[in-house]
């Protein structure tokens, strides 16, 4: 086994040299280009196929720089989107961090001991790990399941005290210098930690979480679940950055650092949903990093009845405002760029009236702006063709009008059900929107349910998210979650 990961390119990018020999890395989709400095153009040079390189074979390139700082400088190409990674950095058992894991439970005896065994075939040193399982006062034979496996260490609460009490609880007993959180519910994959665990030898980062798959995969809400739970990232690395304000990882698969942990208090224990979503973004107030990375995979058995489902997504929508008024710098924005704007208004306004003129302006808008971005990009001398631009702008277009549809469906859908008889045509525009988000969704997904049954359990999804978010409104007398502020331009997000 080769202990070092893989990285290749991207099949949409392109190295390229500007005439003052400066490296550019460019992507077709998204259209993004970045500049490289000089000092890594050996490395560059080495990806001349799209083939798979093995980091080690790199570094025999630039023997003077550290092989870790190489790994380090193509972990970020790839969080941005150019390069692609596979497999994981192998650590010898000597220096692999001791590890707690910590389980919070109640009333699941079956799910607790399937979990547990899991963690019995994790693949990391017995010697470098603790398993602590807290239950939250359950009133069946739940502790005695959990006495069962000699490994956990077991804490009996006598009164019902939610998860985040169980989890701080924990926390104060464990001996780890890392803090590596599942859900009872889970059944964790044997590398679990072997893959996520080597992402602390970066120093700036205080967290990582891995990635949450479906357990059960027979029901059609199986299948809608593994492309659209709630607790699914994506397959791409992510970290959190200034301009990504509400990024989370949900604690179901979730790695901290100790200290970090208890610099921040651990856990708010007056929340009972969203507590993570509220650690994460104090994490990253601290100044800590919190990264996302699709691998360390833990397997979340689901809701996957109807009347579960939608009450879950309504406790998720409860937490929006809660949050939102606990964090009042993090406003919520909504991008509105000034030609696709314009170009989408149009154009409905031409099909509605079935007016030539309209349609011709709505052209002319769209020819404007793309002439306008080649201009700038010929003045700054990238290789960039007019046929690829025109691609970029068109995807551009189409991004726009799915994340303003994807708004309204999740904010505005009961709104618009409510006033239908009242404002038809206004309340037939949010219905559009919504089957336009579902349809985009069910595309982008690419699952093999049938779509009359993904645009079902989307909907249900959808209206029950934002009666929570709406009721949550209510509540706590803020309506932050639905009216964001609306901005024209990308930095000011």
């Amino acid at each position: 086994m080769n202990k070092y990961p893989e990285y290749r390119l991207r099949s949409s990018v392109q190295v390229s040299l500007l005439p003052d020999d400066q490296p550019v890395l460019i992507l077709a989709y998204p259209l993004k280009v970045i500049y490289i400095d000089r000092f890594w153009k050996p490395v560059l040079n080495c990806f001349t196929s799209y083939d798979y390189l093995f980091l080690d074979h790199i570094a025999q390139i630039r023997p003077e720089i550290n092989t870790q700082q190489i790994e380090f400088f193509l972990n970020d190409l790839t969080r941005k989107g150019f390069f692609e990674l596979r497999g994981f950095p192998f650590m010898e058992d000597d220096d692999l961090p001791f590890v707690s894991i910590i389980i919070p439970v109640r009333n699941r005896p079956k799910d607790i001991s399937a979990c547990l065994i899991s963690l019995e075939q994790l693949d990391y040193p017995k010697e470098k790990k603790e398993i602590i399982v807290v239950d939250d006062a359950s009133d069946d034979n739940t502790p005695e399941t959990v006495r069962h496996f000699p490994e956990a260490g077991l804490i009996c609460l006598t009164e019902h005290s939610q998860a985040s009490f169980c989890r701080n609880r924990a926390a104060r007993k464990a001996k780890g210098e890392i803090l590596a959180f599942i859900d009872s519910d889970c059944v964790a994959d044997p590398s679990w930690l072997r893959e996520l665990v080597p992402a602390f030898r970066d120093e700036s980062l205080g967290a990582v979480g891995g990635l949450v798959d479906s357990y059960y995969n027979k029901k059609n809400l199986d299948q809608y679940e593994t492309v659209k739970s709630a607790l699914k990232i994506g397959s791409w690395y992510k970290r959190s950055m200034e301009k990504e304000r509400f990024f989370y990882v949900p604690f179901c698969n979730f790695l901290v650092r100790r200290e970090l942990f208890f610099k921040l208090d651990g856990l708010r224990e007056e929340l009972h949903v969203g507590e993570d979503v509220d650690f994460c973004w104090r994490l990253q107030d601290s100044g800590a990093m919190l990264e996302y990375r699709p691998v360390g995979r833990v397997f979340h058995k689901h809701r996957n009845s109807l009347l579960p489902f939608c009450s879950r997504r309504f406790d998720y929508g409860t937490s929006e405002p809660l949050l939102q008024k606990l964090h009042p710098g993090r406003i919520k924005k909504l991008f509105l760029p000034p030609h696709e704007s314009i170009f989408w208004t149009l154009l409905s306004l031409s099909l509605f009236f079935k007016s030539i003129t309209i349609f011709i302006l709505c052209a002319g808008i769209f020819a404007s702006d793309t002439l306008n971005r080649y201009s700038k990009l010929h003045k700054r001398k990238l290789p960039i063709s007019f046929f690829t631009l025109c691609q970029a702008v068109i995807r551009s277009y189409l991004s726009f009008l799915y994340h303003l549809c994807s708004f309204v469906s999740r904010y505005y859908l009961i709104p618009g059900l409510l006033l239908l008889s009242l404002f038809p045509v206004s309340a037939g525009l949010i219905i559009c929107m919504h089957l336009t988000a579902g349809v985009a969704d069910y595309c982008i997904r690419k699952t093999r349910m049938n779509p009359i049954s993904f645009l079902f359990f989307f909907s249900l999804e959808q209206l029950s998210y934002q009666a929570g978010v709406w009721w949550g409104c209510v509540l706590h007398r803020t309506a932050a979650p639905v009216l964001p502020r609306l901005v024209h331009r990308r930095d000011r997000i």
